[in-house]
């Protein structure tokens, strides 16, 4: 099958189109202040190669290198909770790890241009773990993985804790979906309207940002 056919395979068969440069830019314009939020928390449901995500954290790095840029270590914390802010589903294996990729491409560039030999592998490593938990191979509509075995989709969220200190913490993704839509109520709120707050199915102690990748079993 050439790149052609394939193409036309996947439009017929999933769906697959491919939002150009301009409109992602648009959009993501009408929601200007909450892409430049490092911490605001994105979740594209049919990711495909990560074109909307990839202009999201390329519009928080700016961000962050504007605010830390000067200090290695605020850097590097402050992007990686850039990074950790950004999920994504696809139900293509080959788009999720297309899109793993290049958020991950976006990341080091921009670290490598800033500090160049004083960059540590160890930083890349927490951010491609981030990545591999973040960007999930699956059904958006079934919330499960997709595979031989699918389970559940689990997204872990991640926040800064006493400056260095990562906390992680589980969330089933069919509990978030069906209690927040049955109840009509956002996840989170500053207006002091009642809420739905999740309840995790695991929850991991702080450990240093640098050490994520080593941190856990999974």
């Amino acid at each position: 099958m050439n790149l052609i056919e394939e193409s036309r395979h996947r439009i017929a068969e999933y769906g697959e189109v491919l939002t150009p440069q301009h409109i992602v830019d648009a959009m993501l314009d009408l929601v200007k202040q909450e892409a430049a939020r490092i911490d605001s928390r994105f979740l594209e449901p049919a990711c495909g190669t990560g074109n909307f995500l990839v202009e999201i954290l390329e519009r928080k790095l700016g961000v962050v290198e504007a605010r830390y840029g000067k200090s290695q270590l605020e850097y590097e914390r402050y992007a990686t909770l850039a990074v950790s802010s950004i999920y994504g589903i696809d139900i293509l294996e080959d788009n999720a790890e297309k899109c793993r990729e290049r958020l991950f491409e976006v990341f080091d560039a921009s670290y490598t241009r800033l500090f160049k030999k004083k960059t540590k592998d160890r930083c890349r490593e927490t951010v491609r773990y981030i990545l591999n938990r973040n960007i999930v191979h699956g059904d958006a509509l079934s919330l499960k993985t997709v595979g031989d075995n699918p389970l559940p989709i689990v997204f872990s969220e991640w926040s800064l804790a006493n400056g260095s200190l990562l906390k992680r913490r589980d969330f089933a993704f069919h509990e978030l979906v069906s209690q927040a839509s049955m109840r009509e109520l956002p996840l989170f709120s500053d207006l002091g309207e009642e809420v739905f707050i999740p309840e995790p199915v695991k929850e991991y102690p702080p450990v240093h940002f640098l050490e994520v990748a080593h941190a856990y079993d999974d």
